[in-house]
């Protein structure tokens, strides 16, 4: 269960209108709540946020300490798939090109939201809807306006997404959001660094987050901040810890708890990190948490692991992933039409007791396998007569 100061973190950030290269607005919600809560943060040169130290000369002399403990380094992106202004067509129609995944039937007509970075400025309609070539999803579109909304600001300074009756709501314990993928992966980290950070010890603790940029095209801000070449610096172990809310699959259920996720559809993680993780959430969500290769995309544990970096995975189960009608619920009147996405709470909450148990000390990071080691010894010894 979330506590209200929580939910109101998670609805603050589940609220944000973003799309790839535009999460200004998710940018500056984060960076006033750990602001407010003192947790240091910074912008690295291609935009991404990093939580848990202030410089990079901190986020340098904490990786380059002398230590067996190695830093955890959550990372979630702040971007879900929209649409970029291309060009006024008239007073009231926008070109517009879409980025990332979406919905590709029902769409004509479907409702959109419209910003320009500052604000949301009102909302239009997809008209002249036309989709990549491969046919999963969105490529460009014309959005109809009721009125001359924003005609006097640039085309391309403005952007959007798909619009439903809120950006967030919640029935019983589900969650709604035009956009949970990742915003609620941010929510898990900002939650830990808050919590972390509270205790007011001397020392830093191992954290660092990693919020990213424009993932949905193909984890641009993620490549962009290993290319700078700072975790190379590193002295310590280092470990990522990728969160992300994904596309619900046979044994990965809403309400079923958080997903261990073994890998996506590209790779498979590390399968010491994920020993620990797996015996972690045996002790703490013990019937309440879930195990899978999660295959239905890709994550940026995949870029992480492509640029040498042993990696792991948490995922909430997420019903109709990018907005696509898969799984039903309010505000989908056709099956794979828009929809919005959503959660499960007690996943949540499951969700943030993971990430806390990663954070704490003592775990067995440098010898993950030393309890399987000793269970297949003691059965070996029962075949000692046995040639």
């Amino acid at each position: 269960m979330l506590t209200t100061t929580r939910q109101q973190l998670l609805k603050d950030i589940l609220s944000q209108p973003t799309a790839p290269f535009r999460e200004v607005h998710v940018l500056r919600c984060v960076t006033t709540h750990l602001q407010h809560a003192g947790v240091p943060c910074f912008e690295d040169p291609a935009g991404n946020l990093i939580v848990g130290v202030g410089s990079r000369a901190a986020y340098r002399r904490l990786l380059r300490e002398r230590s067996e403990q190695p830093v955890r380094l959550f990372i979630a992106h702040m971007d879900h798939p929209g649409f970029h202004g291309v060009r006024w067509l008239d007073e009231k129609r926008l070109a517009v090109k879409w980025l990332g995944g979406s919905p590709v039937k029902h769409v004509a007509g479907a409702e959109v939201w419209l910003s320009d970075g500052e604000r949301v400025l009102g909302e239009g309609r997809l008209r002249k809807v036309k989709l990549l070539k491969q046919g999963w999803a969105m490529d460009s579109a014309v959005v109809q306006f009721n009125s001359e909304l924003a005609r006097h600001l640039p085309a391309r300074q403005l952007f959007g997404g798909l619009q439903f009756r809120s950006p967030y709501w919640r029935s019983g314990k589900r969650i709604y959001a035009r956009a949970v993928d990742d915003l609620a992966g941010v929510f898990a980290i900002v939650s830990t660094a808050i919590d972390l950070f509270k205790r007011g010890k001397a020392s830093r603790p191992p954290f660092l987050g990693l919020l990213t940029r424009a993932e949905e095209v193909g984890f641009v801000g993620a490549v962009r901040h290993f290319d700078l070449g700072w975790l190379d610096e590193r002295r310590r172990p280092l470990v990522c810890v990728s969160l992300e809310a994904s596309r619900t699959r046979p044994g990965a259920r809403i309400g079923k708890g958080p997903v261990v996720r073994l890998g996506d559809r590209r790779t498979t993680f590390d399968p010491g990190g994920l020993r620990l993780l797996s015996d972690l959430a045996e002790r703490l969500l013990p019937d309440r948490h879930q195990r899978r290769i999660m295959d239905g995309g890709s994550c940026e544990a995949t870029a992480a692991t492509a640029w040498g970096i042993p990696t792991i995975g948490l995922t909430l189960p997420l019903g109709n992933y990018h907005n696509q009608g898969f799984d039903g619920g309010m505000d989908c009147p056709k099956a794979q039409g828009p929809a919005p996405e959503f959660v499960h709470g007690d996943d949540i909450g499951g969700l943030l007791r993971l990430c806390r148990g990663l954070m704490r000390p003592g775990l067995a990071w440098q010898a993950p396998w030393a309890g399987t080691q000793a269970r297949l010894r003691k059965n070996t010894r029962r075949f000692k007569g046995y040639t």
